[in-house]
């Protein structure tokens, strides 16, 4: 069937009117069930945004250039859920682009950068998947390896071969982070032979340096000021744990004051609700005491996304998601990372910047279950996680009576999957 731009065309059971992006039909709704005619008006009129998907280590986000998108609001949210089939009740996100989990469902907001020494903004939102919210609080280590590639493929960076260094600012943490990007006639390199467990197939090494970590959301690197505290849950007691802000904010516990070996892989955990509930609870408490939310039940509904929950315990053989062994002497600790009240298939780089970082804390829960190779203030963790290991960097100190970190490293690789538009209803965006 055709029409001209903004004209009309007859058709057997209604008439159709198109102009550049919408559609509306009117017309007999199955006539053969109706006990009389009714009249429908159906509509697809939608919106269009340019979005690149792209892959960063063991995530996947949506990124758009911020200027493309309404203002910070509720229409910009209402666009962003819309485009990932979010709030879905059956946890599928099956009218949209997410991926129906946690890593598979997030979005980057990218522009040029104001602030002295960075070329570009990098704001990163976590999109729930069965509730409409975008949260806005913390960050993605794992993106952070994506912002680099895709500032240079979209001119906002220019490459300067064989590496290119694009200096980022995080802007939910207002933290500085240089990408090392590998570059080849001028754009990103996609193959090489660096692999990471979680991620099926080898890529090009992006270094990521994050500097000064500390504090990212919170007062300083321990927000309490000590390397252990107490949490007094109701019904359950006090458990000790380790509250530390690096890159993101973490509620560390040891996986046995839990009931854990701290060995479980993601089914063991996301299927136990007794687990969850404590989890949560640890969470939702430790945010409380961080300074970042009034009271638990606001960290729960508001703040799903930060702090993240972690629990740890000392080197020992497992076996993987995929089948594989991690063995003790590979290791320096085992750590579960929690993110959207389910366990992470791999683990978080911004959790890893900050286990890393608490390793080196003496006294904290997770320097107790390291064992680390030196006394240095600068180490590489090695991390077991549930599918393989990942190592991370960080120098730690301490300075007058108070620990800092002066820088955390990762590695990661990451490439572009695709670049179009994505087009969402306008019905579900008030104001459009």
């Amino acid at each position: 069937m055709g029409a001209k731009k903004g004209g009309a065309v007859s058709a057997a059971k209604g008439r159709m009117i198109r102009d550049a992006e919408s559609f509306v039909y009117t017309g007999v709704e199955n006539p053969a069930r109706a006990a009389g005619p009714r009249r429908q008006r159906l509509t697809v009129e939608q919106l269009k945004v340019r979005a690149v998907l792209m892959r960063g280590g063991t995530s996947r986000g949506l990124f758009f250039h911020e200027q493309d998108l309404p203002g910070p609001g509720p229409e910009r949210d209402q666009l962003i859920l819309a485009a990932f089939g979010s709030p879905d009740p059956y946890g599928k996100q099956i009218d949209g682009v997410g991926g129906a989990t946690s890593v598979t469902s997030k979005v980057v907001l990218i522009s040029p950068s104001q602030e002295p020494g960075c070329q570009v903004n990098y704001f990163f939102g976590q999109v729930d998947i069965r509730r409409p919210l975008v949260d806005w609080t913390g960050t993605c280590g794992n993106l952070s390896a994506a912002v680099g590639p895709f500032a240079i493929e979209e001119g906002l960076v220019p490459a300067t071969d064989p590496v290119t260094k694009v200096h980022i600012w995080q802007v939910n943490t207002r933290k500085r982070i240089v990408a090392h990007v590998p570059t080849v006639d001028g754009l990103p390199a996609v193959e090489g032979d660096f692999t990471i467990d979680g991620v099926p197939f080898a890529g090009a090494r992006i270094q990521l340096d994050y500097l000064d970590p500390g504090g990212s959301c919170t007062a300083g690197l321990l927000p309490t000021g000590r390397p252990v505290d107490e949490l007094d849950i109701p019904g359950w007691g006090k458990i000790p744990v380790t509250m530390l802000d690096a890159t993101n904010p973490v509620v560390f516990v040891r996986a046995e004051d839990l009931g854990l070996k701290g060995t479980e892989l993601g089914e063991e955990i996301d299927t136990n609700p007794e687990i969850l509930r404590k989890l949560e609870l640890l969470r939702s408490h430790g945010a409380v005491r961080m300074g970042l939310a009034a009271t638990p039940e606001e960290a729960t509904q508001k703040r799903p996304g930060t702090p993240k929950v972690v629990f740890v315990s000392p080197p020992a053989d497992y076996q993987t998601q995929k089948g594989t062994w991690v063995r003790a002497h590979e290791i320096n600790l085992v750590g579960r990372y929690m993110t959207m009240g389910t366990l992470h298939r791999t683990y978080a780089v911004s959790g890893a910047i900050a286990t890393a970082a608490a390793a080196l804390v003496k006294g904290s829960v997770v320097n107790s279950v390291a064992r680390l190779d030196s006394d240095a203030p600068e180490q590489e963790i090695r991390i077991g996680h549930p599918s393989g290991l990942l190592p991370a960097g960080a120098r730690v100190e301490l300075r007058d009576g108070q620990w800092v970190c002066e820088k955390g490293v990762a590695y990661r690789t990451a490439r572009r999957l695709f670049e179009g538009y994505v087009r969402v209803p306008k019905s579900r965006v008030r104001g459009a």
